[in-house]
């Protein structure tokens, strides 16, 4: 049984749909009730910060995959990340069930150069200082034999089916409603945005192949391209022009004055004002996965999520 610890979000729903489609049996498990017609899925409630339920809700489970996120707020972060992690890896040793846990690349810092899974871990933020903390905490009960555990990291995201991506929020939304579309930092700098189905099918393929266990992983996102470009390609496929509002840091805070996520988000402004390149060049090759083009998953998206207005 493979079990999903948060699910409902964009990667948990992503990776639900490629296990079903596969005919794998699921649990899923959240504090809100997630219904399917699917008889291989079922639903259990747990808070992650409640041992006791999340052991009760996970028995049975061959691998279980950690894929919650949190409200975006350094304080809450600081005071949960830590208890959900030592649950998580308390799960490993009480079931013997194989750990995959849904990262971001927050405690690699500013990087110089492209994010590797071997890149030194430098937070240049308390949130990466936190995401730096609970890698470690797992990847050294790893590393000492205790657990069989593995971390898979994307890229900020795009096609997010709950619409909580910066691009899906100020890009597509936009384009799709022929508006101009808002763009953090700078818009001539490199990005890579990973494409949320090619999350869920590499986290679907390291639960298939137990001999990833053990390592970090890229998950498989495109090459980086410039702000511009991303828009450019966007705008092309919703039929609108490449209008854009730079958004600088000063206007995030101002903005986050009176909204507390965006304001959790000012001290992650470092990643839209230089290069940000992650490579995800060791699992395409050990996979043999070629990640889904800019062009085809935002064509994709303005015939379903992000359809045009």
């Amino acid at each position: 049984m493979h079990t999903i610890l948060g699910a409902g979000g964009a990667v948990a729903n992503a990776l639900t749909r490629e296990l079903e489609n596969n005919n794998e049996t699921i649990r899923l498990v959240s504090r809100k009730p997630i219904v399917s017609a699917n008889k291989n899925v079922s639903w259990k409630k747990a808070d992650l910060l409640n041992y006791a339920e999340v052991l009760e809700a996970v028995q049975g489970s061959t691998v279980i995959y950690l894929t919650a996120g949190l409200v975006y707020d350094k304080n809450i972060w600081a005071a949960q990340w830590p208890v959900i992690m030592q649950n998580f890896i308390n799960l490993g040793k009480a079931t013997g069930a194989r750990l995959i846990f849904f990262d971001n690349v927050y405690m690699y810092g500013l990087v110089d150069g492209p994010m590797k899974e071997d890149t030194p871990y430098k937070p240049s933020s308390v949130k990466g200082g936190i995401r730096a903390k609970i890698a470690n905490m797992l990847m050294d009960e790893a590393k000492a034999g205790t657990i069989r555990a593995s971390i898979a990291r994307g890229a900020d995201f795009y096609g997010t089916d709950n619409n909580n991506s910066f691009v899906d929020m100020m890009v597509l939304t936009n384009y799709a409603k022929k508006q101009k579309a808002q763009w953090i930092g700078n818009p001539n700098k490199l990005h890579n945005f990973s494409y949320i189905p090619d999350m869920g099918k590499g986290m679907f393929l390291l639960g298939q192949h137990p001999e990833s266990d053990n390592q970090i992983w890229h998950m498989p996102t495109a090459p980086a391209i410039t702000g511009k470009k991303f828009m450019e390609i966007a705008s092309r496929v919703y039929g609108v022009k490449p209008g854009y509002f730079a958004v600088n840091k000063f206007m995030l805070w101002a903005y986050g004055l009176f909204n507390k996520v965006v304001m959790g988000a000012v001290e992650m402004y470092y990643q839209y004002n230089h290069d940000y390149i992650f490579d995800s060049s060791k699992f395409e090759k050990a996979f043999n996965f070629k990640p889904t083009s800019y062009e085809d998953g935002l064509k994709l998206m303005s015939e379903t999520l992000y359809a045009k207005k």
